[in-house]
């Protein structure tokens, strides 16, 4: 089957449309807008200057910013230049941006919307030149004025749907980022099968997850090309729930985290046991959903997401007791982020839903998920026993463990990468044990670790709530869900204790990935000399 491509979607509404809102950015708290034809002529604007360059075909040209409409324009006009994009996570520290910038050849890099640019910029080699978008310009120069005299390009460049569109770094939460090369055929294929399915016609789009990262890549880049919708971004985090209210978006996506955060501020103004006596007057719990619904900026919003890492059930069950009926989705860069979701209409709890169409998966013998489908990736860019150890006979190894019932519902039970042995020989999946224990508001993160001792053990980082409490109180809840939860696992899988640590995990300092996956190996490097020690503390130890 054929598809139409980024580049012709946008051809598409650039002249149906012309005149509508496409793109909404809040620079200084004020909003500016870009209509389809605005952004028609600055994609096609700097895309004529960047085949002035006169660069070989198909370069690699780098994009390093948060979210913003010049991101998305800078995207298109790579593509329509004949090139091909790598989008960089905007918190990269200079080593690994030098790292990325070096392996993918990149020969030009777009600086655009960044926090701390000046740590970053060691990083940048000397060879590459750079510009700067406008807002956030750099001392390089800056967007407006090398296309202020370029004359656009008129014509419609079609690329071909074999060419290489985009090299996508993986965050690695393991290891050594790779490049994902995905072909335009990807995006078309994943795409438009995606929008119909869902289906989304002429959405508003709310953007503030990295761009660089696939999921936020194809909902809302690629989602917003192929139904025609409308794109606003956040200005900052402390913008974050003042943006999301006043666009009041039709889709949402949310990573755990930020559900979690949702939760928090949701609790801080009405404590759970008031809340759950309101739930329960029929007319007061009416207005009260439609009160916080507006307040999260969520009232409009038809189709609401949550994927990157595992959503406790806990926590969805308790967002669907308020009328929010968060959509699970699975994916990976790997395969174009398309492979399962839980449509509206027909949400199971605990899985992450159907496999899309098109798209065929099955379990392995060792329990791990295998997708295969006609947008896997082409590889890892110049890593091929890497890819050849990920595709095998045209199967995608996701390293992820599941299982699927009779209605084709996929549940991940744990990562094959992630499992570890106790001293006893004894394999632990630390993903299961994990999710039971956040059901404790007290935790934000947790990591289960344990090689070489007799019985794992979990290392916990507080919620703003748990470190408002009382050691006693707090105490008290842990052991109590410690307890909870042991009884519910194999004599093997309980847990010896909980450790307490005054650590934050972030994505600054590299504890988390850009997508709030927790580094495992890192955690284990920074806190495996304790284990010994720990391990013979009390039940619930707390780090001071």
């Amino acid at each position: 089957m054929s598809y139409l491509s980024p580049l012709e979607m946008f051809y598409k509404w650039e002249q149906e449309k012309p005149n509508e809102i496409y793109l909404s950015q809040p620079v200084n708290r004020v909003w500016h807008h870009w209509t389809w034809r605005e952004f028609g002529v600055e994609v096609r604007k700097m895309a004529s200057y960047l085949k002035s360059l006169s660069l070989p075909k198909e370069s690699k040209i780098a994009l390093l910013s948060k979210n913003c409409a010049h991101w998305i324009m800078a995207d298109m006009a790579i593509m329509m230049s004949g090139n091909v994009s790598v989008p960089l996570y905007p918190n990269l520290n200079p080593e690994s941006l030098e790292k990325i910038l070096n392996h993918s050849d990149s020969r030009l890099l777009f600086v655009g919307k960044l926090d701390n640019y000046k740590d970053m910029k060691p990083g940048v080699p000397s060879t590459i030149d750079c510009i700067s978008f406008p807002f956030y310009s750099e001392d390089y120069p800056v967007w407006d004025e090398l296309t202020k005299d370029i004359v656009p390009i008129s014509e419609n460049i079609i690329r071909s749907e074999e060419e290489l569109a985009t090299i996508i770094y993986t965050s690695g939460t393991t290891g050594e980022p790779k490049g994902v090369m995905h072909k335009f055929h990807n995006f078309s294929f994943a795409t438009t099968n995606a929008v119909n399915v869902l289906p989304l016609k002429e959405e508003s789009f709310f953007s503030y997850l990295p761009l660089c990262h696939i999921a936020e890549r194809l909902l809302i880049q690629m989602g917003s090309l192929y139904c025609g919708g409308r794109v606003s971004f956040a200005e900052s985090i402390e913008t974050f729930s003042a943006n999301l209210s006043e666009v009041s978006p039709t889709v949402f996506l949310g990573v755990p985290r930020i559900w979690t955060k949702f939760q928090q501020g949701i609790l801080a103004k009405i404590p759970q046991k008031k809340l759950s006596i309101l739930l329960k007057i029929p007319l007061v719990s009416y207005f009260l959903r439609k009160k916080i619904h507006k307040g999260l900026g969520l009232s409009n919003a038809r189709n609401i997401f949550t994927g990157a890492a595992p959503t406790p059930i806990a926590l969805i069950n308790w967002f669907a007791r308020l009328g929010i009926n968060i959509q699970e989705a699975y994916a990976m860069t790997e395969n174009t982020c398309y492979s399962h979701v839980s449509f509206k209409d027909t949400i199971k709890i605990g899985s992450v839903g159907q496999a899309l169409p098109h798209c065929d998966v099955k379990i392995s013998a060792d329990k791990e998920i295998l997708i295969k489908h006609d947008a896997l990736m082409d590889g890892y860019y110049k890593m091929d026993h890497e890819t050849n150890k990920t595709i095998i006979n045209g199967w995608l190894h996701t390293g992820d463990e599941g299982t699927i019932d009779k209605d084709g519902f996929l549940t991940i039970t744990g990562r094959v990468k992630d499992l570890f042995k106790t001293s006893k020989g004894k394999y632990i999946a630390p993903s299961p044990i994990e999710m039971k224990l956040s059901v404790n508001k007290n935790i934000a993160q947790v990591c289960v670790v344990g090689t070489g001792l007799p019985q794992p053990i979990a290392i916990v980082v507080l919620s703003e709530r748990g470190k408002n409490r009382s050691k006693k109180d707090l105490k008290r809840s842990l052991v109590k869900t410690l307890d909870i939860v042991n009884h519910k696992l194999d004599t093997h899988q309980r847990l010896h204790n909980l450790i307490i640590v005054n650590d934050d995990w972030t994505v600054e300092n590299r504890f988390l990935t850009p997508t709030m996956k927790i580094k495992r190996n890192l955690i284990e490097k920074s806190y495996n000399k304790n284990y010994e020690d720990w391990y013979n503390a009390e039940q619930v130890l707390i780090i001071e």
